[in-house]
């Protein structure tokens, strides 16, 4: 293990005994929602991931260490602190060196997850080909990240945000396995339907782990992108999100907002503009994430 990376003792003892571990990322903490329902959220998921006998590791970056599983106290100074990078691969070095505290992406709480030895990664959504990305060229390092991190990513799907038909051709071509839970279709963060299919499917975590044991049996290397649709009762209506989110891309162009900046900028303005129902439906999706999680980790490391 590098000298970065520093566990906390119940996940270092986990990881020596091979007992299930899933990761967790920080930007949901510092980028995702607004206090106190970021630190509330944070310590939601982590007691439902204990209670189906699994242990939490929520990952940042802070006083130069990479840090796997957070204390209580350092989840509030996350939480509170106005200050945090958000860290994707580019940053990781630059943040540890400046002994920054950094916010860990997908595609950076992967690296940092592969580094501890977890191959569970529980998040909200992962990111994609912004929309009309064949010309902007704006796709996020999270996709580039599955293609070679030997970590599986329990999600919720792309964010509406995104082209998603894109993100799936994108993963497609790099040998990304996506794998519907209990669905056939790709699902979009605040909905279960997105218009594309997975390709693959599977009705049970004890599915999802076989199929992660043996691709890193094989060899082929990359991550595994687990599709699981926020629950029926706290989806959004289609139609009706779909225009919040043609209306708040509008709003980000007219103000000149792009890049890593783009994401946060649009999840505000929704949450505002829906008058919370995103902010409810994120919570909730994310929660269910770490159920589903949770069960693939613990048959995963079974045998």
């Amino acid at each position: 293990m590098s000298k970065y990376v520093e566990c906390s003792p119940e996940v270092k003892t986990a990881l020596e005994e091979g007992k299930p571990v899933v990761a967790l990322e920080s930007t949901i903490i510092t980028h995702g929602m607004p206090y106190p329902e970021n630190i509330e959220t944070a310590k939601k998921v982590e007691e439902i991931i204990k209670e189906r006998g699994v242990v939490p590791a929520t990952i940042a970056l802070m006083d130069g260490k990479i840090k796997v599983g957070l204390t209580a106290e350092e989840l509030e100074m996350l939480a509170k602190a106005d200050d945090v990078v958000k860290v994707s691969r580019r940053d990781i070095a630059s943040v540890l060196a400046e002994k920054l505290y950094g916010a860990t992406t997908v595609a950076a709480t992967m690296i940092c997850a592969e580094a501890a030895g977890i191959k569970v990664f529980v998040t909200g959504g992962i990111g994609g080909v912004h929309r009309n990305g064949e010309t902007t060229m704006d796709i996020s390092a999270d996709l580039q990240e599955l293609s070679k991190t030997n970590v599986a990513v329990i999600c919720a799907g792309a964010k509406s945000i995104l082209d998603i038909g894109l993100t799936l051709e994108y993963l497609e071509t790099y040998g990304v396995p996506v794998i519907g839970y209990k669905t056939n279709e790709f699902p979009a963060f605040y909905t279960r339907e997105s218009g594309f299919e997975t390709g693959l499917s599977a009705d049970s975590a004890k599915k999802i782990a076989e199929a992660m044991r043996i691709k890193w049996e094989l060899n082929l290397q990359g991550g595994i992108v687990v599709g699981n649709p926020v629950p029926q009762e706290d989806a959004l209506s289609k139609e009706w999100i779909d225009q919040l989110i043609t209306e708040s891309l509008e709003a980000a162009e007219q103000e000149g907002i792009r890049g890593k900046d783009t994401t946060p900028f649009l999840l505000d303005r929704l949450k505002e503009v829906s008058q919370g129902s995103t902010l409810k439906t994120n919570i909730a999706l994310v929660e269910n994430n770490a159920k589903v999680g949770a069960d693939i980790a613990a048959a995963y490391y079974k045998n």
